[in-house]
């Protein structure tokens, strides 16, 4: 498979699988099945159970047009609120572990997912779905007209991932947490400061290590005074995991 290297707000380069045009169309093809599974029960249930022929029968058009799309708002926004409220997955995505990022390394927005969503009517409904099929296979990064406009693109989640290439960190029963304001960071900002760590260390490039100890303490207020910079830097990964996983 591809691959998208995104280089972070920090300076970090990371490698992540693009997902693949027969699992992006097998995910869409999941969604458009959840979609429809949604019109038939709801329309099911509206004309067995309430009648909905009659309470329509006294309704001018217009009218009946602005119900019939009321109801089918879930159908038509389904992606755009899927992906926003789910950071970038909706259930089809989610069964076939795809996620939305965009390519600058920056938490996807609901203005992208919003320009992903409009931008989907020309990848889905233009040519058959052509225009879309054919931007994804000749994209280099695998990006739809939406994706392309919107800065996103759709990764893989099916890496092989072990704990050195997470936030996480082996941590004794016994450990004892140093730094309370480690919590005052995020996921995504441990995963660039392990990353960052760990590259350092593998080049020796102390510098860097002293850059990314001087950014720890302006973010959350920790001052070290006892401890070296190194030790400093896996003090804090070893206490952020200690607070995320006991909260």
């Amino acid at each position: 498979m591809s691959e998208i290297t995104i280089n972070t707000t920090q300076n970090v380069k990371i490698n992540f699988t693009l997902a693949s045009v027969g699992n992006r169309i097998g995910a869409y093809l999941l969604d458009f099945l959840i979609r429809i599974a949604y019109l038939i029960v709801v329309y099911t249930i509206l004309y067995n159970a309430f009648n909905f022929n009659t309470i329509l029968s006294g309704m001018d058009n217009w009218s009946v047009v602005a119900i019939h799309l009321v109801i089918c708002l879930p159908f038509i926004l389904y992606s755009l609120f899927m992906e926003s409220f789910f950071e970038g997955q909706t259930i089809g995505k989610k069964l076939l572990k795809l996620k939305v990022v965009k390519i600058d390394g920056y938490q996807s927005s609901f203005s992208e997912y919003l320009i992903r969503w409009f931008f989907g009517i020309i990848d889905v409904y233009c040519l058959w779905a052509l225009v879309g099929l054919i931007s994804l296979v000749i994209s280099k990064k695998t990006q739809s007209v939406g994706d392309i406009v919107a800065g996103t693109t759709v990764i893989s989640l099916k890496n092989n991932i072990t704990i050195s290439n997470t936030i996480l960190e082996d941590l004794g029963e016994q450990y004892v947490p140093v730094y309370p304001l480690v919590i005052k960071l995020s996921d995504n900002d441990m995963r660039i400061i392990k990353e960052t760590f760990n590259k350092a260390m593998a080049k020796n490039d102390f510098t860097m290590i002293t850059k990314l100890k001087d950014k720890i303490e302006k973010v959350t207020g920790i001052k070290n005074a006892s401890r070296s910079e190194i030790e400093f830097v896996r003090v804090v990964l070893k206490d952020y995991n200690f607070y995320t996983q006991n909260m």
